[in-house]
């Protein structure tokens, strides 16, 4: 079983969850008693000193005056950012109608909801929230017994800001190793349980940090980390990820370094797997976050060395499943779409590899279960699903519920049931048992949501950007909405890395929708939607394809009367956060509201911190060339704030303890744009305390940014009481 425990908030702002509130809990289809004032005037800003630091990029001279705010561990950013949270929050309190959404968030966040489930030895392992707890807990049951409490999350800290990252058991499931989060930090602690009495086995291992648990049998499981930084861990610089064996019964420091340790073996991400018969260990090794050399070992054999599968490194490899010496990867070498392949590890060279599934026009994933392989594709962002057998010989296309997105069909090859979820803009994720024999799907759990999915409609449309690409984009609303350039738009964007913006459940969305706003979310380049040429079309100098394709579906959204320039609002998180800082910078005439989050926001220093460097794929550096430098510079959100400009009204969002993209990007951002914005609209930060780039967020803190997002957004828009009841 594997577990992540990831908050929407690393790839977008507005999904929130929410704690029970004291008082009664009103619809927000009611009108508000007292309306909010519309905005008059910006806020009185905590003055932000500025430092006299320039760099020379290509004997070109830039100025950083807000270098002192990257350091994290400073008492005066510390005081900065009280300062700072002190304006957004004594703005946010004007917003009488910030609490409705709040109380309606929680309303509609209080319903069960339970996870598609894992055979672990004699348990099925399942996780299950009640509805807001703070974090999900994990149960499990043996057939004809009760579920019963495994592992909850919610007792690891107080605030419950420490959150469950990994679960992962032997093949036995006698065993089990979770990791943890404190603070939404990417920096892990793993500790190590009898599975059947829940005791914890010996000291927790500390300092892991981008690691999967890879079990060797019951003797102990790989992990990866890399060597504690000096100064601060949220901040310094990490590039070379170290592959260890921890084998049980032993100290940490003892820990073999299997690969990573030289200079020729140094990677900045190194993962492994372990087959299920525990023969061959599988290990990538990459220095970006795209493509990854692969290398293979045989446990079985003492001392054996590592047989190099692919020392380039410019494809991608995923082990899906292995039977004896045959093992199957999920690949895009030689084909942009994806394709599974068989490499016979007695026959390891690549003019031996095998198809199995080939590529096709859509871009594949695929799963293992019950001795089947599960071909995912992805047609215009929504699920197609087939099963073929482990020759590659198709066994039948499987009906899905509706149109939408499909995950699971992962299981153990013994297994006689596999499960999968299904879920679109509006239907809450929904599990369903499936029979590898017969074909035949059966809801296992379906949650109760306090609302009607009819009451929405979605539809996806095709735009043109800039240079003649079609770009699609979904749009959800309630339906009977009338277009008239009226209506309150979210717009929604990634745009890279190969994320997919597929259609998703989001109890914040449907809020947002009931109070009459329209959620649109496009497919842009830099995205994985349509393969790898999509990817790369949005990468390096080709990265403003992205923004013009942002740009482009909000021009589609006004023109078709769906909303105007004053009711358009654009978010996006992370890579996201980016996307928004460009586009407001670019095009400050496009929209009333900006809501970057965890944004990476200075792009001359983006590498320089953590593991940023590895993101040179998708950005370029600097440093790379004259034309890379003055590229970035181009668009660089910090960079390119210029005064007097009336830029939309922001609020800049992150946690003080984002160790994956600094909050130093978001901290220089809102100082830019506080000392040079012109016109009204206020420029805002709203830093969450003891909080990371978004995983494992606890509930009460979900819902809380949710509803000041959306308070923000509407009071900016000069929505002075939400909309009474029809």
């Amino acid at each position: 079983m594997k577990y992540f425990a990831v908050s929407a908030l690393s790839l977008a702002l507005l999904t929130a969850c929410g704690p029970k509130p004291e008082t009664a809990q009103t619809s927000p289809a009611t009108a508000v008693e007292t309306p909010a004032k519309a905005p008059a005037a910006k806020p009185q800003y905590a003055p932000t000193k500025q430092g006299d630091v320039v760099d020379s990029y290509f004997e070109t001279q830039v100025a950083d005056p807000y270098r002192w705010l990257e350091d994290d561990r400073s008492a005066e950013t510390g005081e900065w950012v009280k300062a700072q949270n002190k304006v957004t929050f004594d703005y946010l309190a004007q917003i009488s109608y910030r609490e409705q959404i709040k109380q309606r968030l929680t309303e509609l966040w209080n319903y069960e909801k339970i996870g598609t489930p894992s055979k672990e030895g004699a348990y099925n392992y399942f996780s299950k929230n009640d509805g807001l707890q703070n974090q999900s807990v994990i149960y499990r049951q043996k057939e004809g017994a009760e579920p019963e409490v495994f592992l909850d999350p919610n007792t690891f800290s107080a605030d419950g800001t420490t959150s469950l990252a990994d679960l992962q058991f032997t093949e036995d499931g006698s065993l089990a190793a979770y990791a943890i989060s404190e603070g939404g930090s990417d920096w892990r602690k793993i500790r190590i349980i009898n599975a059947e009495s829940k005791e914890q086995l010996e000291a927790e291992l500390v300092d892991v940090k981008f690691s999967g648990i890879a079990w060797k049998g019951n003797e102990g499981f790989f992990y990866s980390s890399y060597d504690k930084p000096e100064g601060s861990e949220l901040s310094a610089k990490t590039d070379q990820h170290k592959l260890y064996y921890h084998k049980l019964g032993t100290a940490q420091k003892d820990d073999q370094v299997l690969f990573g340790a030289t200079e020729a073996e140094k990677h900045r991400y190194v993962g492994a797997q372990v087959t299920d018969d525990g023969k061959y260990l599988v290990v990538t090794a990459a220095n970006a976050t795209s493509g990854n050399k692969l290398f293979i070992k045989d446990l079985t054999k003492a001392d054996s060395a590592f047989i190099t599968l692919d020392a380039e490194g410019s494809s991608d490899y995923q082990l899906v499943t292995s039977v004896g010496d045959k093992l199957y990867f999920e690949t895009n070498f030689k084909a942009p779409n994806n394709r599974l392949i068989m490499i016979d590890a007695t026959k390891p060279s690549q003019d031996q590899w095998v198809d199995i599934i080939p590529e096709s026009k859509n871009v594949l994933g695929v799963s293992k279960g019950a001795g089947a392989l599960f071909a995912n594709y992805m047609v215009d962002a929504v699920s197609k699903v087939q099963q073929y057998n482990l020759d590659g010989k198709l066994v039948r296309d499987i009906q899905l519920p509706g149109v939408g997105s499909v995950a699971g069909f992962n299981g153990k090859t013994k297994d006689e049931v596999l499960y999968y979820s299904f879920t679109n803009y509006s239907t809450p994720g929904t599990s369903y048992s499936y029979n590898p024999k017969t074909g035949e799907s059966a809801v296992y759990f379906k949650p109760a949501v306090k609302f009607n999915s009819d009451d929405y409609e979605s539809r996806q449309v095709f735009y043109t950007s800039k240079d003649g690409t079609k770009v699609p984009m979904i749009i959800t609303h309630k339906k009977g909405l009338q277009l008239d350039g009226t209506n309150p738009t979210m717009l929604y964007g990634y745009g890279g890395f190969n994320v997919s913006l597929t259609p998703r459940f989001s109890v914040s969305n449907l809020v947002w929708m009931e109070m009459g706003g329209i959620y649109a979310v496009p497919n842009l380049r830099g995205g994985g939607e349509y393969g790898k040429e999509w990817h790369n079309a949005g990468i390096q100098l080709k990265k403003q394809n992205v923004f013009d394709d942002f740009i482009a579906a909000g021009e589609y959204l006004i023109a078709n009367k769906y909303t105007s320039n004053n009711k358009l609002a654009i978010s996006g998180g992370s890579n996201g956060g980016l996307l928004v800082g460009a586009v407001m910078t670019q095009r400050p005439d496009l929209m009333q509201v900006a809501l970057p989050a965890v944004g990476v926001l200075d792009m001359l220093r983006y590498h320089t911190f953590t593991a940023g460097a590895g993101w040179a794929y998708d950005y370029g550096t600097a440093e790379q060339s004259k034309e890379m430098f003055e590229y970035l510079k181009g668009y660089s959100p910090v960079h390119n704030v210029k005064a007097g400009v009336a830029y939309p009204a922001t609020m800049v969002t992150t946690g003080d303890h984002d160790d994956r993209v600094v909050p130093a990007h978001s901290f220089k951002f809102a100082a830019e744009l506080q000392a040079k914005a012109g016109g009204n609209n206020p420029q805002l930060i709203r830093i969450e305390t003891n909080a990371g780039h978004g995983a494992g967020t606890p509930v009460s803190k979900t819902i809380e940014q949710a509803a000041d997002a959306f308070g923000f957004t509407l009071f900016n828009m000069g929505v002075t009481a939400l909309p009474a009841a029809k």
